[in-house]
């Protein structure tokens, strides 16, 4: 078989691939907190028919050598964490954080999952939760007769209560950080899970030591930026249809030597 046809395989196989990471992040364009994603491509093993360096003669070397690669291959697919831009919603219990940082989400197996999105709500304990119902760590209750809800930058959550008018502090939220966040699982449910990649978690009170600040009243949105992703998807078109094009040129180039064989 001609080597070109299985060369231009990995090449379609592989702007398949970017067509789907592209697909995902334009479907999460409207997602709170996602972050979006790009796939990373390296060239396959080498053929070396003459070796770069080798002697041609007594006296002298060969200065490229002969090599023949063997195609691509998608080796990763890497979660870019620029921050989104900054929606203002006025609700109490939406936060975005301004800088570095994940909220900490107790999950149904006891472990800790990690989010952007600040989406949050409260369950009917009265405790701060996730969309999900997921509980926010750690675990923060606001009375049954909280009137208003302030959350400052440094995370500390004040209630004033809408009988007395008594504010107190119901708790605090703490962020935690990553040294390589890119190395985080992603889960679904706008959820991160520590990995050996990532690193552990460094946790810490919001605005302290890098972590960012939070802003009640706003939401992170995706950081999708449609027109990038749409110049993506065309030069990605182009790739896989010149890809084809290889196999369509090397089916005619065997068609014409069966032919006058």
């Amino acid at each position: 078989m001609h080597q070109s046809l299985w060369i231009s395989k990995t090449g379609l196989a592989a702007q398949d691939t970017k067509m789907n990471v592209i697909s995902n992040n334009l479907a999460n364009v409207a997602t709170t907190g996602f972050k979006k994603e790009r796939a990373v491509f390296h060239d396959l093993l080498y053929q070396i028919k003459r070796q770069p360096g080798a002697a041609s003669s007594q006296d002298t070397n060969l200065p490229s050598g002969l090599q023949q690669g063997t195609g691509v291959r998608t080796v990763a697919t890497q979660k870019m964490f620029q921050m989104g831009a900054l929606q203002i919603t006025d609700n109490a219990l939406d936060v975005a954080i301004n800088g570095r940082g994940f909220l900490q989400i107790a999950m149904p197996d006891g472990s800790i999952g990690y989010t952007r999105d600040g989406e949050l709500q409260i369950d009917e304990t009265g405790q701060i939760v996730t969309s999900e119902g997921y509980v926010v760590q750690p675990a923060i209750t606001l009375p049954g007769s909280s009137a208003t809800v302030t959350i400052s930058e440094d995370g500390v959550v004040t209630v004033v209560d809408g009988v007395t008018g008594q504010a107190t502090q119901a708790g605090q939220f703490q962020l935690a950080d990553f040294i390589n966040p890119t190395g985080l699982q992603a889960i679904g449910g706008n959820l991160f899970k520590e990995t050996t990649a990532s690193g552990a978690p460094t946790v810490g009170n919001a605005g302290v030591n890098g972590m960012g600040r939070l802003l009640q009243g706003t939401l992170e949105n995706s950081n999708v930026s449609v027109v990038e992703e749409l110049v993506d998807m065309i030069s990605t078109q182009r790739a896989y249809e010149m890809n084809s094009k290889v196999i369509s040129t090397v089916d005619q180039m065997l068609a014409t030597v069966s032919q006058n064989l």
